[in-house]
């Protein structure tokens, strides 16, 4: 049955489903579908139904699904060597670095379109995750701050932001929900509402304060947009005060809004930059950079990862960088992503749409998402909300404008009929 059809059943083989459900922590509202394959967009389920993929891996499948560079760079790595630990060089592990050296270099005008280099030299640190890349953040701060700031230690991000789950990232996050249950948290967080620059300074002019945290796009908090008016206030802030500026670009990063990193849209330069999704196209990945001068105050046996930066990893994370910054891959998105909020905003049901490139959030005037999102399975769609009445969309980044139009024509009818 082709994603053409109408009216799917989603699939999931039954002894799966009781496995899972009983051996697998019920972290996650799982949806009644089995994916075991997938091309481009498209992902494939257990009884071969096609659907157009919106969430794109909760944005990690950068290059959609057997994209051929990332594939062959698995299967060849794979039949060499997977795992060393970082007492030891790993080949290609230098080279990705570079290659993210030169991309968070990058800077782009406004609408993203690239333009040239600041030329800093960026040194990385490899993970396994975003929250992974946001705790090595979060340990530079608070190592700036006994450096270089007679030992202040509080970061201030802002509400609404989502950092990770660990309980240090939890009490990074601006989200009292995520906090329930889990305190205490630890301390030294504090956070204060987003394009609010007045409210920034008065807090950072109280003192004790090491580092500001931002995403630029704030992705779980229901895709709202830093403006960057604000960001450029924000760094100038943190040189006056000398405190580390932290841009949380692991949902954002990786041309998911058209730019290599979402920050060079509004013409700044942070300190440390932390990522993941992306990445490596879905491969398990993570990694946090900071300015050389910054990444330096890190010495042997302050921080580690046993698995962070394997052979593997770096293989597919390289192949998948060198794919997305030489195959014009932000051009790509700029455009699609432009039609891609065309077609939302002139949805009925749809009162703003928020985000940039690919990373878009559609807010509705009735609260069916948690409907759509499940009925849209039957509809051959593979969607996303937060909460009742955000759509966030996170298609693999290879989506084309024709895809597009095909889900959105879908979506549309499916609003309309559920409203």
């Amino acid at each position: 049955m082709s994603a053409d059809d109408k009216n799917l059943e989603p699939a999931v083989s039954p002894e799966e489903r009781e496995l899972d459900d009983t051996f697998v922590m019920g972290t996650y509202g799982r949806l009644p579908v089995e994916f075991v394959g997938g091309h481009g967009a498209t992902l494939v389920d257990a009884e071969g139904n096609e659907y157009l993929d919106l969430l794109g891996g909760i944005g990690c499948a950068s290059l959609g699904y057997g994209h051929p560079a990332v594939v062959e760079a698995l299967r060849e790595q794979a039949g060499r060597i997977w795992q060393v630990g970082n007492y030891f060089y790993v080949e290609r592990r230098g080279e990705l670095a570079a290659t993210l050296s030169a991309l968070l270099s990058t800077t782009t005008d406004e609408g993203g379109h690239e333009m040239g280099s600041t030329g800093t030299r960026w040194k990385t640190f490899f993970s396994n995750s975003g929250a992974e890349a946001n705790e090595g953040a979060l340990k530079l701060a608070r190592r700036w701050g006994e450096k270089n700031l007679d030992g202040a230690s509080t970061i201030v991000t802002a509400r609404k932001s989502f950092h990770g789950r660990t309980l240090a990232t939890l009490a990074a996050t601006g989200q009292d929900k995520y906090h329930r249950s889990f305190r205490p948290l630890p301390e030294g967080f504090v956070s204060v509402p987003l394009n609010d620059i007045y409210t920034l300074r008065e807090r950072v002019e109280r003192g004790g304060v090491c580092a500001i945290m931002l995403e630029c796009v704030q992705g779980e908090g229901g895709v709202w947009n830093a403006n960057y008016d604000y960001l450029r206030d924000v760094r100038e802030l943190c040189a006056e005060k000398g405190l580390l500026l932290i841009c949380d670009e692991v949902q954002t990063g990786f041309y998911r809004c058209g730019s290599p990193f979402c920050y060079q849209r509004s013409g700044i330069e942070p300190d440390v930059v932390a990522m993941a999704k992306g990445i490596a196209a879905g491969f398990p990945m993570g990694a946090v950079a900071a300015r050389a001068e910054v990444a330096d105050l890190l010495q042997p046996g302050d921080h580690g990862s046993t698995f962070g930066g394997n052979a593997l990893a770096s293989a597919v994370g390289l192949a998948c960088a060198r794919t997305l910054a030489e195959g014009g891959m932000g051009e790509h998105v700029l455009s699609v992503g432009h039609h891609l909020r065309h077609r939302l905003t002139a949805m009925e049901h749809v009162v703003e749409v928020r985000g940039h490139g690919l990373m878009r959030g559609a807010q509705l005037d009735v609260p069916i998402a948690t409907q759509v999102v499940e009925e849209g399975l039957s509809e051959g769609l593979v969607l996303n909300h937060i909460g009742d009445s955000i759509l966030r969309f996170l298609p693999p980044l290879v989506i084309t404008r024709e895809e597009v139009d095909e889900a959105c024509d879908r979506l549309e009818a499916l609003i309309s009929r559920l409203a």
